[in-house]
């Protein structure tokens, strides 16, 4: 199965569409991308986010696998390696059992596990899946569905963080403060929104091999840092903004346009 795709990052299409399904403005959905996600839905070689989870794959299999794959197929959470080498849990686990093993792992940005995929809007879970690889705009919406099928909008749109937080996270949200987070993030976004091309130029840069710091839509140090980087490899004056010479050089290296 392939994973990997352009890596395309949210762009306001997709962040509008959110916005739309959810009946709220961007800074309650930054909010929640801040508080309760990923910050960005791709590793670096372009495959969405994952986190496989054994003792989910030990459910939906009745732990048949238990005993000679324990790594992959526990009854407890645990076993993981991080990052990109979560594929290589997943795969192994779909040798032994494909859609059990598709529905084990959390996805993109908002890392909806995979047996969510009816909530999140999905005929199965092979059609989450190819939206996961597809974009962030589709991993966001996924999210969104998720959100508003367990009838979490309405505390989205009231800004009610408690009971946001308790829905989302559980009666115990309280131990790590998530309606406080919640609350923080939301104040910080209504007075400033990350910007959606400089968060892409930030993407793009990872994907080179350039490190810009977080994929956040930000203008940092360490993003003019990278921008210069960008700049020097590619011939342009050294500036360290994103120009639209660096910016169209760069999505064309990055993304082919």
């Amino acid at each position: 199965m392939n994973f990997q795709s352009q890596g395309r990052p949210l762009s306001d299409e997709g962040m509008d569409q959110t916005c739309s399904t959810l009946g709220v403005s961007e800074s309650e959905v930054w909010a929640v991308l801040t508080v309760e996600t990923r910050a960005f839905g791709f590793f670096q070689d372009r495959r969405p986010q994952i986190l496989f989870e054994r003792h989910i794959f030990h459910r939906l299999t009745n732990g048949t696998h238990d005993s000679a794959h324990a790594g992959i197929s526990n009854a407890k959470a645990g076993g993981y390696v991080g990052g990109s080498g979560e594929y290589t849990r997943l795969e192994n686990a779909m040798s032994l059992d494909r859609e059990a093993a598709l529905q084990s792992a959390s996805w993109g940005i908002g890392q909806v596990m995979g047996f969510n995929y009816q909530v999140a809007g999905f005929v199965n879970i092979d059609n989450m899946v190819a939206a996961m690889v597809k974009d962030e705009n589709a991993q966001l919406l996924a999210v969104a569905n998720f959100i508003k099928g367990n009838n979490l909008a309405g505390a989205l749109q009231r800004q009610n963080w408690v009971s946001f937080a308790r829905g989302y996270n559980g009666a115990e949200f309280k131990k790590n403060e998530y309606d406080t987070r919640l609350a923080a993030a939301h104040a910080k976004y209504k007075i400033i929104l990350p910007d959606l091309a400089l968060r892409t130029a930030q993407a793009a840069l990872v994907y080179l091999g350039i490190d810009p710091g977080p994929i956040d839509g930000f203008r940092g140090r360490r993003t003019r840092s990278a921008l210069m980087q960008f700049q020097e490899q590619s011939g342009l004056p050294e500036t360290g903004e994103l120009d639209h010479d660096t910016e169209s050089k760069l999505l064309a290296e990055a993304f082919g346009a």
